[in-house]
């Protein structure tokens, strides 16, 4: 079973990738802003869920005007609904192609009104992303000798506005906050980027090949945002391992391969970044091509290979000032804590990877 979930996205597509992705300055940004609650039947409590971040928490589907409503947060709202029997407004204040430092200063501190409300109960954040695109883009433009200053500065720059997320959010979110949580990065375009570069590397005088060279950037980043998770009262779910591992066991270690790759809390840079690029380096797979078992496979990437696919709804957001609403719930109850379609798209993924740390109560 491959079940395809990009959809029309590519109709605005190119467009987009230029304006979100084609720098860092504010121009070639674009706010998509939505907040919305999942209102449950009978219920007369609500709480809050704020998210920052960048295109992923939009939920951005190739359009300037629109989103998925079912973006990660708000996934995560659904649960969060049903485990405390309560209404849940899912507040999500993004900026699609947003570097961290940008998330940083025009989202989390400029922005941190929404999570100083009194209903709010979890903040969760993302970031680094486009850090990430923008440096392989660049690096895939070299000729000559290669240049890997690029990608250690994003790395370098993720390391120091993740830190800094944190300490502003743990000074600024209201003391009624149960919950802050991370989510870290997949890997987008994984199998296209197995291909050579037009650099050549100072030492060999050979092309390198450029995914080898991507993902221990990619996987140093992510060891910093759930080290500093461990180190400053968050947690992070690890969405590297959601999307980029089976969900069995395919190298007979004894561990389902999603489960082996996720961070270990109190383990070296070292450590984790050998795990991932040596020993288990095998069991990475695509994202477009998830492994729920051997023969069963979900597309978690849209057609650009860079967002997560999502199910249901789009709503207004982006350049006409996003919009609120309300929305029943899709499902009332979770059977062993997972929706019916936890694991058929990626915002579902990742909005269930969020909710394993939800507290009891509110």
């Amino acid at each position: 079973m491959k079940t395809s979930l990009r959809g029309a996205a590519s109709r605005y597509l190119p467009a987009l990738v230029l304006l979100a992705f084609s720098g860092a300055t504010m121009a070639n940004t674009l706010n998509q802003n939505v907040s919305w609650t999942i209102d449950r039947s009978g219920t007369t409590a609500k709480y809050r869920v704020v998210a920052y971040g960048d295109s992923i928490y939009a939920g951005y589907n190739g359009s300037i005007s629109n989103a998925g409503l079912y973006a990660a947060p708000t996934v995560d709202a659904e649960y969060l609904s049903a485990l405390w029997n309560a209404d849940i407004e899912s507040v999500r204040r993004a900026k699609s192609g947003a570097v961290a430092n940008d998330v940083y200063r025009n989202k989390i501190v400029a922005e941190r009104s929404y999570m100083q409300a009194a209903s709010t109960r979890v903040v969760t954040f993302e970031m680094c992303g486009n850090d990430g695109l923008q440096a392989r883009t660049a690096f895939k433009k070299q000729t000559g000798t290669c240049n890997y200053a690029g990608l250690d500065a994003a790395v370098n720059a993720c390391k120091t506005n993740v830190a800094a997320a944190m300490d502003y959010i743990n000074a600024n979110a209201h003391p009624n906050t149960r919950l802050k949580v991370v989510s870290n990065l997949y890997y987008p375009g994984f199998n296209a980027d197995n291909v050579q570069s037009s650099c050549r590397d100072a030492t060999t005088g050979q092309t390198v090949n450029m995914r080898d060279r991507f993902l221990p950037a990619i996987v140093r980043m992510n060891y910093w945002m759930c080290e500093y998770a461990r180190q400053k009262g968050f947690k992070c779910a690890d969405s590297f391992a959601q999307y980029m591992g089976a969900d069995y066991d395919s190298n007979g270690d004894g561990v389902v391969d999603a489960d082996a790759l996720r961070y270990v809390a109190g383990e070296s840079e070292a450590s984790y970044v050998g795990r991932i690029t040596g020993s288990l380096r095998p069991t990475l797979r695509d994202a477009n091509f998830k492994l729920v078992s051997s023969s069963s496979s979900y597309d978690y990437i849209q057609s650009d290979d860079v967002h997560p696919t999502y199910l249901g709804r789009t709503v207004s957001a982006g350049l006409w000032g996003g919009s609120s609403g309300t929305v029943a719930p899709r499902y009332t109850s979770f059977s062993s804590g997972k929706s019916p379609v936890w694991n058929t798209a990626g915002h579902e993924r990742m909005g269930w990877a969020l909710s394993v740390y939800n507290p009891a109560s509110p």
